[in-house]
């Protein structure tokens, strides 16, 4: 059985590798990158490292020939859509039997603008006819870095979801969690919402301080107040209007989702939040 992880370089997908890498022989495992070079450190593992491009389709049936089992790490940029699509109709074409999928909690239903892709992404793989499994995260604890960082060099914790629950985890659990999709048994179409315990931004804040060992006062702004905060951080305004429209979904509980499934997929708890949160600021 041949398994191939796409962005395999990325934050995600490098973390996928790794938990793969103690369940596969090497030999067993390949990767698609747009930078071969990158992911040097893998082939000298044994990984097989192939070329491909999300933007260059023609690049992509090459890459997954000879596959099994194919994980699909969303893009992070481009038209996501029109990529994802490339990758599922080559996955097709070059005879893949099985991919899995990292989506978004309830994809189908979801506010966030990033919905529309994974929705589309989601609808694309199921046309296509290959078994499939969605694995649906929540938010990553390593999305609010830039505030822990923030918070440890004495700010405040400045956010705008007001009192929304969020379930965030390790991006590392996340990755495991899609390590044993991929490599397991028994997940053809199959969809798995994951997620960690629901907190707030204050609830999240509380910890960073028991981390660092005092009290983090936490502002709670409006969207006009977060949005110029985030064109001070020279973010462009394309960005500021994508990432407030963000913050009104949260509100509104597009993250609000519990789950114990990434917790039976690992067959362990997952990783204390207080624990990623002192490798972030290095303590």
């Amino acid at each position: 059985m041949k398994i191939l992880v796409t962005g395999a370089t990325g934050h995600l997908g490098s973390l996928v590798v790794e938990a793969l890498l103690k369940k596969a022989p090497a030999a067993d495992l390949a990767v698609s990158v747009r930078n071969p070079e990158k992911a040097a450190y893998l082939e000298a593992q044994g990984v097989d490292v192939r070329y491909g491009d999300f933007t260059r389709p023609e690049t992509l049936t090459a890459a997954f020939a000879g596959i099994d089992r194919l994980l699909l790490i969303s893009s992070d940029s481009g038209n996501r859509i029109d990529m994802h699509q490339a990758a599922v109709t080559a996955a097709r074409q070059a005879g893949v039997r099985f991919i899995a999928y990292t989506s978004l909690n309830h994809a189908p239903e979801s506010t966030l603008s990033l919905g529309v892709d994974h929705r589309a992404t989601e609808e694309a793989i199921l046309k296509s006819g290959i078994p499939y499994s969605f694995l649906r995260n929540n938010w990553y604890v390593e999305n609010e870095a830039g505030t822990i960082l923030a918070a440890a060099q004495g700010a405040p914790w400045v956010h705008a979801n007001g009192s929304a629950k969020i379930g965030w985890a390790a991006r590392a659990d996340y990755a495991q969690a899609a390590a044993a999709v991929i490599a397991g048994q028994g997940h053809e179409n199959t969809i798995y919402e994951l997620s960690g315990p629901l907190r707030t931004q204050a609830d999240l804040a509380a910890i960073t301080g028991e981390v660092l060992s005092r009290d983090i006062p936490v502002q709670n702004v409006d969207d006009a107040a977060y949005a110029n905060m985030l064109r001070g951080a020279g973010l462009p305004e394309a960005t500021v209007d994508m990432v407030v429209g963000m913050q009104e979904a949260i509100r509104e509980g597009a993250l609000a989702y519990e789950s114990s499934t990434m917790e039976q997929l690992l067959g362990r708890p997952l990783l204390p939040l207080r624990e990623v949160i002192q490798s972030i600021i290095g303590k």
